[in-house]
């Protein structure tokens, strides 16, 4: 399945490294997600990525989007790899059924049985506004997300002139009304 862009998210419930279920649907009016599928825990590339949005998430906060990691690797994997690296942000567990919801987002790759690096944003209303799915096996360009982020609140009338935004790396917002 492909996820289109203004369609509605699926909605799901997965065991988060808390060992805890979250629902997607949860988040609804309050909270926009970042939702970050990635093949493994303990990895290089997907530690390089999930490093940066732990280094980052700050700015994630202050635009009310809730990141969330998932990939195929069993919860209490994913709580040893959470603590190991402090990400301040659910991982959830999509192992059982394996990669279910993975396939729902058009993200799992049956050859391989892991989730390809898959990115949704997704609204308060539960919209998916940014979705793509990589191919390749290499670490994502994570301004292309960002730019939507920034360009999907300004969008909603948020003056983003309110928005302290912290030195990160990537310089990645610009509060100058362009787009």
């Amino acid at each position: 399945m492909n996820i289109e862009i203004g369609s509605r998210a699926p909605d799901f419930t997965l065991n988060s490294n808390h060992l805890k279920p979250v629902t997607l649907s949860s988040f609804a009016g309050d909270k926009n997600v970042l939702l970050v599928y990635y093949p493994r825990a303990f990895t290089p590339i997907c530690r390089g990525e999930l490093c940066q949005l732990r280094d980052e998430v700050e700015i994630y906060h202050k635009y009310d989007v809730q990141v969330i990691g998932v990939s195929v690797d069993s919860p209490f994997c994913l709580k040893a790899w959470a603590d190991t690296q402090g990400y301040p942000f659910p991982l959830l567990s999509d192992f059982w059924p394996h990669g279910e919801v993975a396939e729902t987002y058009g993200s799992f790759d049956d050859a391989l049985g892991v989730a390809r690096r898959g990115t949704f944003l997704i609204d308060t209303e539960g919209i998916i506004r940014f979705a793509k799915v990589q191919e390749e096996d290499v670490a994502r360009d994570q301004s292309e997300w960002k730019s939507q982020v920034a360009s999907m609140l300004g969008s909603h009338g948020r003056d983003l002139s309110e928005v302290a935004v912290p030195a990160a790396p990537g310089n990645w917002i610009t509060l100058h009304g362009e787009g």
